[in-house]
C-alpha cells in the first residue's frame, strides 16, 4: 500500500461521550467508509454501531492487511477490551483511560507510516485526570508522545484560520507564556499551516495580546516588546506577517479576506470567533506534528450523550481536512 492509498485512523474519543455516535453515523457515508477506520474498544463501537444501524457490521482486525473496506463493514484495530459499557453522559476513569488508549495506539500507526493521518474524536479534560493522564488534551498528548518542541492548535472553517500562541492554561499563564521563541513559532506554524492547505504565499495576521494591541504602550507593552520584534524576524524569514492587530477586529477583516490566517494570543481570543461561524464546519489541526492530525471543533458533549442527536458533521469535516492534508504532503515528498 503506497502514502496515498494509506486509510485515516479516527480515535473513538472518550466513551461517555458523543464520539462514537458520530463516528458511527459519519461512516455511513460510503467514501468515508472506504477510506478510514476505528481505533478504539470493540464492545463500545460494536454499541454504537447498532444504535445507528443495526446492518453495519464491524470488523475488528489485529493489523490492517486484514482489513475489509466496503459498503456495510466497519474496520476496527482495538486499543482496549472493556467488558462492560461506561455510564453515559458523566466523567468516568474508565472513560480516561480508553480514550487515552485509543489516542497512544493511533500515534503509533501514524509513527510507522500504516495511516496516511489522525482523525480524534473528542476527549474530556476530567476523564483523563480522573484515568491519571496528566495532559489537558489532545495537543499535550501528541506532542509528548512525538518528542515535538513546537506545536500550535490551528481551528478553520471556510471563513477563517487561527493558530495560537498558547493553548490550554489559565488566561494569567497565557500572558506569561507569550515570550518572543513562542510567538515566532507560532507564526512560522501558520506559515506552514496555511501553505499545507494550499495558500502559496498565506498572509499571516498576529493579533495583540493587549486591549487595542496595546495602545502603544498605553494598555501593555508587549506588543513592542515581544510581538512586533517576533513579526520582524518572520519576516526577514520570508514570511508575509504584520501586526500586531487588535484583537477585536482582526478576525473580522479575515473573513473580509485580508488576511488567511490570524495568530491568536491565547485560547479564546482565537476560538471564539470560529466558533461562533459554527460547530458544524470548523476543524482543530495540530501543526508540527510528523504526520496529519485534524480533529472536530466541539467537546464531548455529555448533555446529549446516549440520544442519538449529536451531529457529525464536524467529525465529516475533519476527515475532509484529514485526507486534504495527507494527499497534499504525498504530493510535496
Amino acid at each position: 500500500m503506497n502514502h496515498a492509498e494509506r486509510p485515516i485512523a479516527i480515535t473513538m474519543g472518550d466513551p461517555s461521550g458523543i464520539g462514537p455516535e458520530i463516528i458511527a453515523k459519519a461512516l455511513r457515508n460510503r467514501e468515508n467508509n472506504r477510506r478510514c477506520f476505528v481505533v478504539g474498544d470493540p464492545l463500545i463501537m460494536r454499541h454504537a454501531l447498532a444504535e445507528i444501524d443495526a446492518t453495519t457490521r464491524l470488523n475488528p482486525v489485529q493489523d490492517l492487511q486484514a482489513a475489509v473496506f466496503a459498503d456495510g463493514i466497519v474496520n476496527l484495530i482495538a486499543s482496549s477490551s472493556l467488558d462492560a459499557l461506561p455510564p453515559v453522559g458523566t466523567v468516568n476513569r474508565v472513560s480516561g483511560k480508553a480514550a487515552y488508549d485509543a489516542i497512544a495506539r493511533a500515534i503509533d500507526l501514524a509513527e510507522t507510516g500504516t495511516v496516511a493521518g489522525i482523525v480524534t474524536a473528542p476527549i474530556h479534560k476530567e476523564a483523563l485526570a480522573a484515568a491519571g493522564i496528566g495532559h489537558p488534551g489532545h495537543t499535550e498528548i501528541l506532542a509528548e508522545r512525538v518528542g515535538a518542541t513546537r506545536v500550535a492548535m490551528m481551528l478553520a472553517n471556510e471563513d477563517i484560520r487561527t493558530v495560537l500562541v498558547t493553548i490550554h492554561c489559565s488566561l494569567l499563564e497565557a500572558i506569561r507564556r507569550v515570550d518572543f521563541d513562542a510567538e515566532l513559532s507560532a507564526i512560522r506554524l501558520a506559515h506552514q499551516g496555511g501553505r499545507a492547505l494550499g495558500i502559496r504565499a498565506p498572509r499571516i495576521a498576529v493579533a495583540g495580546l493587549n486591549p487595542h494591541a496595546g495602545e502603544r504602550g498605553l494598555f501593555g507593552d508587549e506588543e513592542t516588546t515581544i510581538i512586533a520584534p517576533a513579526i520582524e524576524a518572520a519576516r526577514r524569514e520570508g514570511i508575509d506577517a504584520s501586526g500586531p492587530w487588535p484583537g477585536d477586529t482582526v478576525f473580522m477583516q479575515a473573513r473580509n479576506g485580508r488576511f488567511d490566517v490570524v495568530v491568536a494570543q491565547y485560547h479564546d481570543q482565537g476560538l471564539i470567533p470560529v466558533k461562533y461561524l459554527g460547530l458544524e464546519k470548523g476543524v482543530n489541526i495540530t501543526l508540527g506534528l510528523p504526520f496529519v492530525r485534524t480533529s472536530p471543533d466541539h467537546g464531548t458533549a455529555f448533555d446529549i450523550a446516549g440520544r442519538g442527536i449529536a451531529d457529525p458533521s464536524s467529525l465529516e469535516t475533519a476527515i475532509d481536512y484529514a485526507v486534504r492534508l495527507a494527499t497534499a504532503a504525498h504530493e510535496q515528498e
